[in-house]
């Protein structure tokens, strides 16, 4: 049993997860041991999930695009759900309260549109540069990306942005038709700054620039973030020695920048090999996905990519100060069930695709 499921799962792939899970516990039990368990009984169940979603066979599931249609429309359902019942927190609505655990939905469109867009991609790519091809794509993203606007959650909605042109890159659309893409991006977040964003996500953006301004106010949480990683050195402070963490000093550690809190600890050494695990990561799913033949199968592994990519590029770059702080979290090193189990099926699916590959 034990040899099967390690001859199914790419050793890769599982060697560079378990590292972050390891790095992700040992982080959880420095600064919030109150949920070192809860993330365990995550992992087991993400791993129980990945494991058999291996076994599932996509040649059968790609023949009804009924099935893929009804995982985008519950995706958008479950957002409707969220702006109804979920819970006011500090302004956003994005948690569905399901007894003593809440679910993100957001993290669950992700995955509705990497599939959707893998489905739609694998007949219309060599046809990307048509304004009908295009304009349907990114209505696939449009509708997901409204409700999640509705909720206010800027980083979800900049995240299914990049799957979506992620998917449009790699499909290889004409230099000439992406130039106008960028001036129309660029048109239309203008007209985002002056008209829709709020005062204090003008601030953020404003803050990027100015990092020594009101440092205990719109930078105070990556004043802290960058405090932790700057006097950390190269082997840190040592377990439970941070005391941007311990202190209580760093917002989020647990989330948002357990980056920046395992790097106080654990010292630049430990982020580096972080980074490095990742990297790994989306190098393998890439190389997974254009040894595959079958289309379906090699989007769904580049949009994988591209998911856990900008996922980290968001990540990183509000732990750094190099980007605004929007709330994605770094994958498989953050606390929570709801991105965890997403990833999981995610892995899972680029699994199911090598293993079939391989042995079938």
């Amino acid at each position: 049993m034990f040899s099967r499921f390690f001859q199914k799962f790419d050793w890769w792939l599982n060697l560079s997860i378990l590292f972050l899970f390891a790095a992700s516990l040992i982080s959880l039990l420095s600064a919030q041991p109150q949920l070192f368990w809860k993330q365990i009984i995550w992992i087991i169940l993400g791993y129980a999930l990945a494991y058999s979603i291996i076994a599932f066979d996509w040649r059968s599931f790609i023949n009804y695009k009924g099935v893929i249609l009804g995982i985008y429309g519950l995706s958008n359902f479950l957002l409707i759900v969220t702006l109804v019942v979920a819970p006011n927190i500090n302004g956003h609505r994005s948690w569905i309260p399901i007894g003593p655990f809440q679910f993100q939905a957001s993290v669950f469109a992700a995955l509705a549109l990497i599939i959707v867009l893998a489905n739609f991609f694998k007949k219309k790519h060599a046809s990307i540069a048509r304004i009908s091809s295009l304009a349907q794509s990114f209505v696939y993203f449009l509708i997901p990306a409204g409700l999640i606007l509705l909720e206010k959650d800027m980083g979800s909605t900049l995240l299914l942005f990049l799957i979506w042109f992620g998917f449009v890159l790699v499909s290889g659309i004409p230099w000439k038709k992406l130039l106008i893409l960028f001036l129309i991006f660029a048109v239309v977040g203008t007209g985002m700054w002056f008209y829709f964003l709020k005062d204090y996500q003008k601030q953020r953006v404003i803050g990027l620039f100015s990092p020594n301004k009101d440092v205990l106010g719109i930078n105070y949480n990556v004043a802290q973030a960058k405090i932790a990683i700057g006097s950390a050195g190269v082997f840190g402070k040592g377990f439970r020695q941070g005391t941007q963490v311990q202190l209580g000093f760093l917002p989020e550690a647990q989330t948002d920048f357990i980056f920046s809190a395992i790097i106080e600890e654990w010292g630049l050494l430990a982020g580096f090999l972080m980074i490095v695990a990742l990297t790994s990561i989306i190098v393998r799913i890439v190389y997974i996905g254009m040894e595959e033949r079958n289309n379906f199968n090699r989007f769904i592994c580049l949009g994988t990519a591209i998911f856990f990519c900008a996922s980290f590029i968001f990540n990183t770059g509000s732990n750094t100060g190099l980007m605004p702080v929007i709330g994605v979290p770094f994958p498989f090193l953050s606390y929570g069930g709801s991105h965890l189990f997403i990833e999981m099926m995610l892995v899972g699916m680029v699994q199911s695709v090598k293993y079939r590959k391989t042995y079938v």
